[in-house]
């Protein structure tokens, strides 16, 4: 069964280097695309649709903002399941903070190339394997700084209530981006922060062993 994976803000597949699919299930990879300069998340994952091949059954797993993009996703073509992963499934789960410094325009003060040099800095901080933060450190700088842009408006901006079923959410216990206290995971990774794609890997790997083949057999509307 095709898995549909989308990553983060500003960056790539490269983020799911170290994931693993249990046996039957293909990777593939949904890519960003240029967003319209007001376009809302709805109508930007709404043309992502394009690179899913919808004629049989799916899964979708997206990571932070990939994961909102899930959601999206799955409000419009009824995958046999979502899986998100250190991400939100309704705007209410957003930091009331977010819209607060939104509302003040403070995202003006935060360049593309600001939130690369802070995030490159925090890699280097707290992550373990220098292997790596390498890897993060090439897949944040590769980001486009338009898609960033935009995207954090996008997001702040962004109103959704409906949560497609079944959805799985896997969210670290520790994650600095979207605090767990904010929303409600199904499954949550004690001692892990927002970058827990590679962090804890192993884990979500275990995970997956045990959601994707409960679901292969779904029955695909």
């Amino acid at each position: 069964m095709k898995t549909y994976f989308i990553s983060g803000i500003g960056a790539d597949y490269r983020l799911f280097t170290h994931i693993r699919l249990p046996k039957g299930f293909e990777t593939r990879y949904i890519h960003w695309i240029p967003p319209g300069s007001e376009e809302t998340l709805p109508s930007y994952a709404g043309r992502l649709t394009a690179q899913i091949e919808t004629g049989e059954p799916f899964v979708l797993i997206g990571f932070s903002l990939g994961g909102i993009m899930a959601v999206e996703i799955a409000k419009q073509l009824s995958p046999v399941c979502t899986i998100i992963i250190s991400s939100i499934p309704v705007s209410s789960n957003l930091p009331p903070y977010y819209r607060r410094a939104h509302r003040l325009q403070l995202q003006k003060l935060a360049s593309p190339k600001l939130m690369k040099v802070l995030a490159s800095f925090k890699h280097l901080v707290t992550m373990r394997s220098r292997d790596d933060y390498r890897l993060m450190r090439e897949v944040i700088w590769d980001g486009d700084d338009r898609f960033i842009a935009w995207a954090m408006d996008a997001v702040v901006e962004w109103q959704n209530d409906e949560i497609p079923q079944p959805l799985f959410h896997i969210h670290g216990a520790w994650d600095e981006i979207f605090p767990v206290k904010f929303t409600k995971p199904t499954h949550i990774v004690p001692r892990a922060g927002h970058n827990l794609i590679l962090s804890r890997a192993p884990i979500i790997n275990g995970l997956l062993q045990e959601i994707l083949p409960a679901h292969a057999f779904t029955p695909f509307s």
